[in-house]
C-alpha cells in the first residue's frame, strides 16, 4: 500500500509545543499521513533504549518509520579509513532501525570528488558489494537500503548510477529523490511521460518487484547550473517538480512506494497535499 509521510518534524509540529520524537507518531497520524523518516543526518546520536521508545510510539500510532544515515557518507573516498567509517555509519543506522522496528534506510552514495567519473562510481560499486557482505554479516539483511538520487553534478547520484548499485543485491531498493532528478537535469521532470521514462528505465533494469515498492523523496527545489541549490515547498510556482504527474503515473503503473516530503518547513502538510492528490487521480 501506497505511504506518505514527513522528513523529520515541520514548523508546525513546534508551533504546536511538541518537542520529543514520540509525539511526532500522533502528530503525523492526526493528518492522515502512513509514515515517517528520521535523520541521523549529523551523526548517530542515539541509545538503543531511545530508539525501541520511538519505535514503540510509532507502531502504537500504526505509523511507519524509516531512517536517513548520516549525509557524509561517501563510499567513493580513495581513503580506505574514510570508506570505514561510510561502512560504519550504515550499519549504526541500521542497527537504530531495527530497535525502531523501521524496514527502510536511505543513504547518499558518494561524491565525485577530483577523480573522474567512472572512477569514482566504480570505486562506489565496489564498496556497496563490500557494504552488502557486511550487511549479511552482521544479520541485517531484513532491512532495506535505498542509495539515494543526487541533486548537484557532483555527487554520484544519477538515475542510471542508482539502478546500477540497486542491481548489486536485493537489499538494495532506490531511493528515488524526483526533485533531486529534476534539479540535477534542470527541471526534466514536467509531464508524466517525462515520469514515466524514467521509471520505465528502473523497472526495465531491476524488475517491476524490485520497484514496486521502492521508496522516494519528494520536494520542489531550486537548482542553478551545477544542481540543487535548496529545497523549497509546494507554495513556489517556479521551480518544480509537480506532484500530480507523478501521481498519475504511480496510479497507472501500480506502483505502490513509501513517499516521503523534503519540503522546508512544510513537510506534514505537503505530503498530506500530496495523498490528497494522489486520491484524486
Amino acid at each position: 500500500m501506497i505511504k506518505f509521510g514527513p522528513s523529520g518534524n515541520s514548523f508546525s509540529f513546534e508551533a504546536e509545543g511538541h518537542k520529543h520524537t514520540e509525539e511526532a507518531a500522533r502528530f503525523v497520524r492526526e493528518r492522515g499521513l502512513d509514515c515517517f523518516e528520521y535523520s541521523f543526518g549529523r551523526g548517530v546520536h542515539m541509545t538503543e533504549e531511545k530508539a525501541r521508545s520511538i519505535g514503540k510510539a510509532f507502531a502504537e500510532q500504526g505509523v511507519e518509520i524509516s531512517v536517513h544515515a548520516p549525509y557524509f557518507i561517501n563510499f567513493a573516498n580513495p581513503d580506505d579509513e574514510m570508506a570505514e567509517k561510510s561502512f560504519g555509519y550504515v550499519l549504526d543506522s541500521a542497527r537504530m532501525l531495527k530497535a525502531m522496528g523501521g524496514k527502510r534506510l536511505v543513504f547518499h552514495p558518494a561524491a565525485q570528488g577530483k577523480e573522474d567519473r567512472e572512477t569514482a562510481v566504480a570505486r562506489t560499486e565496489d564498496r556497496l558489494k563490500v557494504l552488502r557482505d557486511r550487511i549479511y554479516f552482521h544479520g541485517l539483511e531484513d532491512l532495506i537500503y535505498c542509495p539515494e538520487t543526487m541533486g548537484k553534478s557532483a555527487q554520484i547520484g544519477t538515475v542510471g548510477e542508482i539502478t546500477r548499485f540497486c542491481a548489486i543485491d536485493p537489499v538494495f531498493t532506490p531511493c528515488v529523490d524526483f526533485g533531486h532528478v529534476n534539479a540535477r537535469e534542470q527541471g526534466s521532470l514536467k509531464t508524466a511521460q517525462d515520469y514515466r521514462a524514467l521509471l520505465g528505465f528502473m523497472i526495465g533494469e531491476l524488475g517491476y518487484e524490485r520497484m514496486k515498492h521502492f521508496h522516494v523523496h519528494f520536494s520542489k527545489i531550486q537548482y542553478g547550473a551545477r544542481g540543487e541549490i535548496r529545497h523549497l515547498t509546494f507554495e513556489d510556482t517556479v521551480f518544480g517538480p509537480e506532484f500530480r504527474p507523478l501521481a498519475e503515473v504511480l496510479h497507472e503503473l501500480r506502483l505502490e512506494p513509501y513517499i516521503v516530503s523534503e519540503s522546508a518547513g512544510t513537510q506534514a502538510e505537503d505530503a498530506a497535499e500530496m495523498k490528497r492528490i494522489y486520491a484524486s487521480v
